[in-house]
């Protein structure tokens, strides 16, 4: 029963989770990146690692994105340092941690969590895993230091892909 439970609770969370008002599905993932104030941090970091031609192309790509009160979690003195153009392969590495290929909506996560018991790995575009866990009500991504990233919002549907706003940096 308590399972059951868990499982209802964490899809009715993803279905009732808000989605930002940027979605427009004739964008690509970096126009929304860049028509949202709070992923002014990302895209300075997508623009150091040379991912934005990268994340304009085809897709599709499922992008876990860190607002920016998730890197200012991350030390001042580290966080210029990865934007440094010598740390460019570092960083990139940081940033594809969080790009899984293929759509991942929603609706996908809360059936890969179901039929996980709670947990779902997703292979990420640096060929790291990442894994989508519920709980305390909610849908958190785990990296592999065993640190926690709560997705806020999900769905963001882009013309190449989708995008699930999380409130911390993941780390490989």
């Amino acid at each position: 029963m308590k399972k059951i439970f868990l499982i209802l609770s964490t899809v009715a969370l993803m279905f009732s989770t808000q989605t930002t008002t940027a979605q427009d599905n004739s964008m690509d993932i970096v126009d929304i990146a860049v028509s949202v104030d709070d992923f002014s941090t990302l895209v300075s970091a997508l623009k150091a690692a040379d991912l934005v031609t990268a994340l304009q192309g085809d897709g599709p790509f499922t992008v876990f994105a860190p607002v920016n009160a998730g890197f200012a979690k991350i030390d001042t003195n580290t966080l210029n340092s990865l934007l440094a153009p010598e740390n460019k392969e570092k960083l990139s590495a940081i940033l594809t941690y969080h790009v899984v290929a293929g759509k991942v909506d929603a609706a996908a996560v809360g059936a890969a969590l179901e039929a996980g018991n709670g947990k779902a790995e997703l292979t990420t575009l640096n060929g790291a895993t990442l894994t989508a866990v519920a709980k305390d009500g909610g849908i958190y991504l785990m990296d592999q230091s065993g640190n926690y990233s709560k997705i806020a919002k999900t769905d963001v549907m882009a013309s190449n892909g989708v995008i699930h706003i999380i409130e911390d940096v993941v780390m490989p």
